[in-house]
């Protein structure tokens, strides 16, 4: 399960905390998959690589409750947590800097906080796209970018979808060592 959290509505949409539902879009718009609304309050993209069927989930609980969403489908889909990749803003990196890890805490985010609850875990996979200080932090995330933060994002969000690839393809390691030193945007 790759999943991608944000807030639903347009109200949020490509707002800094929205990144990872972009990230996923960019990914479903590759591969030409579409979102179905799921009773597990998600939206679900189905993605089938070389017969292992891959979901991508965008939670619709707003960021908070992120973890009700992917504890249902991962108890539905019986998929482990070490088989889960969550991509989430951080404010503690600068703006379009990747990190992948693969596990850790919350950090602070209430999105993970979330589902590290409801999976019991935090021995999950993670890739954190940076979107920088500025401000009160509430205003923060879920303010929208100026046009210049934009388009630099615009590229890290590319490349964040490219990271999704090698992981489906080559594994954690193999994204870690290539995303974690590759310079975004030079």
């Amino acid at each position: 399960m790759i999943v991608g959290l944000g807030n639903p509505g347009r109200k949020y949409a490509h707002t800094r905390h929205n990144v990872g539902f972009d990230v996923l879009d960019i990914f479903a718009k590759k591969h030409r998959l579409r979102f179905r609304s799921s009773p597990a309050h998600a939206m679900v993209a189905s993605h089938n690589h070389l017969g292992e069927e891959i979901l991508l989930v965008k939670p619709q609980t707003y960021m908070n409750e992120s973890g009700l969403a992917v504890g249902q489908l991962a108890r539905k889909h019986n998929i482990a947590p070490e088989n889960i990749f969550v991509i989430y803003d951080d404010m503690d990196l600068p703006l379009g800097k990747l990190r992948i890890r693969p596990k850790g805490s919350a950090g602070g985010h209430n999105g993970m906080k979330s589902i590290i609850s409801h999976l019991h875990s935090q021995e999950f996979p993670r890739m954190r796209l940076g979107i920088g200080h500025g401000g009160e932090a509430i205003n923060h995330v879920l303010g929208r970018m100026s046009r210049k933060d934009r388009e630099f994002m615009d590229v890290s969000l590319e490349t964040a979808a490219d990271a999704i690839e090698m992981f489906i393809e080559e594994g954690l390691e193999p994204t870690m060592n290539r995303f974690n030193t590759a310079a975004v945007n030079d």
